[in-house]
């Protein structure tokens, strides 16, 4: 690599968990960086999410090499043992993590556009001795172009939710019917979100955490004294097993597998009705204006209020379109991770730690890590990405040996199995990476996983 390219910085996309954590491990190795963040603070999309209670404790969601620069500023480490929401770890954690990086946060900043210099994705000639370009605009539309010697995506995926529709594109009628439909788990603490819901029918579409968090919600809804009346419809697009409900109290992280048994008791009580083996094929509208969910196989659902879509979360890959990129043809991860991961082989939420290595594109340099990372797959962990980082920012600091090494070990989810478990996408299995219980039962939440651009 040339003199200078090298010279130029390493540039992170997104100021969410993976993208500081990167950036910590960038400053502890002397290497510089500028972290370009769309929003206006840093973990702008955690901070949507901020009512959910995270199922990992802050002992789990805090970078090593962040907390060694935090400590040199004064920064007091909430108590590991504890369950953050998303609010704490953004407020707490991750905005303190950004101020301490100084100017070299940059908000305000969406990328558009990455590209090597002089060359569109066609060019094999000099390629990989031209530095990146990097095309941001701010809020106001002005627009400016940025050179580095390696960009790190760590954009997340939370801008991009899976659709309702079975084929993984939106249902017939479901965007006609978007005042009615929501993607997010609901704030029910929200007095303005509380009356949506309160005393309604809602069907709940999936089968991941963000829809046992939903479901749990409903269910403590129901049981307050402004909600009577509140049922929820669960629909699944595959039967009910033995491993719905997660891995219970033989989940190694118990939030986690509280989680489940949350959502499997808001059942059990009457409080959620499970439709089973139903794809959905079109959202029509009653005489009321209430939501009818029709089936591909012809089934028609009674009438809703409202509908909860958790079908999961994909990568958005448009800005990246000028750059190749090796991923997986059905989980969009990196070709040498997507085994590793896909839900259609195992459900073992302990992926054997990876780096550099399984991260690597066929564009030099360039390397998708946190959320975004597992495309469409489930169960990210934020002490995944955080692995993943430490071995990226080793690899271009030129420690290939610390880049190699394997420094996590990751908590078994309690529920394992072999090829067929699921018969699903990825996207139809889960709520996504960032998903929720919640707080009320006080038996913590999503995985922490989300990055935001």
């Amino acid at each position: 690599m040339s003199e200078t390219i090298t010279g130029l910085p390493v540039v992170v996309i997104g100021a969410g968990p993976a993208g500081l954590a990167a950036a910590a491990h960038l400053d502890e190795r002397g290497l510089d960086f500028l972290v370009l963040e769309a929003g206006p603070h840093a973990g702008t999309a955690t901070r949507e999410w901020s009512h959910v209670r995270l199922f990992s404790t802050w002992g789990e969601v805090v970078d090593p090499a962040a907390e060694k620069l935090l400590a040199q500023a004064g920064w007091v480490k909430p108590d590991p043992a504890a369950y953050p929401t998303g609010g704490d770890w953004a407020v707490r954690y991750l905005q303190p993590l950004a101020d301490t990086l100084g100017d070299r946060v940059r908000y305000g900043a969406r990328v558009t556009g990455v590209s090597r210099a002089g060359r569109d994705r066609i060019v094999d000639a000099g390629r990989d001795t031209q530095p990146f370009v990097v095309h941001t605009e701010t809020g106001d539309g002005r627009e400016e172009r940025l050179f580095a010697r390696a960009v790190i995506d760590a954009s997340g995926t939370w801008s991009t939710p899976g659709p309702a529709g079975a084929d993984g594109l939106a249902a017939l009628g479901e965007k006609a019917a978007a005042d009615r439909i929501t993607y997010r788990v609901p704030d029910l603490k929200d007095p303005a979100v509380r009356a949506r819901y309160a005393g309604r029918r809602t069907a709940v579409i999936g089968s991941g955490a963000s829809a046992f968090t939903a479901l749990a919600y409903l269910a403590d809804l129901a049981q307050s004294g402004d909600g009577a009346g509140t049922h929820a419809t669960w629909i699944l697009r595959r039967g009910i097993s033995g491993s719905t409900f997660g891995g219970g109290e033989a989940d190694q992280l118990p939030a986690r597998g509280a989680l489940g048994l949350a959502a499997k008791a808001a059942v059990d009580g009457g409080y959620a009705d499970a439709v089973t083996g139903f794809r959905t094929d079109a959202f029509e509208r009653d005489a009321g204006g209430r939501l009818v969910l029709v089936g591909e196989d012809g089934r028609r659902l009674d009438a809703v209020d409202e509908v909860i879509v958790l079908t999961g979360f994909r990568p958005d890959l448009a800005f990246l379109d000028e750059l190749r990129l090796g991923l997986d043809e059905r989980l969009q991860a990196p070709v040498a991770l997507a085994p590793l991961i896909d839900p259609n082989q195992h459900s073992c939420g302990t992926v054997y730690p990876h780096g550099r290595a399984e991260l690597s594109h066929p564009e030099k340099d360039l390397y998708l890590v946190g959320m975004k990372s597992y495309g469409r797959a489930p169960t990210f962990l934020a002490m995944t990405g955080y692995e993943q980082v430490r071995s990226v920012a080793a690899h271009l600091a030129g420690d290939h040996e610390a880049a190699e090494r394997v420094e996590l070990a990751l908590p078994e989810t309690g529920v394992c199995g072999g090829a067929g478990l699921f018969d699903e996408p990825a996207a139809a299995q889960t709520g996504g990476g960032c998903c929720a219980a919640p707080a009320a039962l006080t038996i913590g939440a999503a995985p922490a996983c989300a990055d935001g651009r």
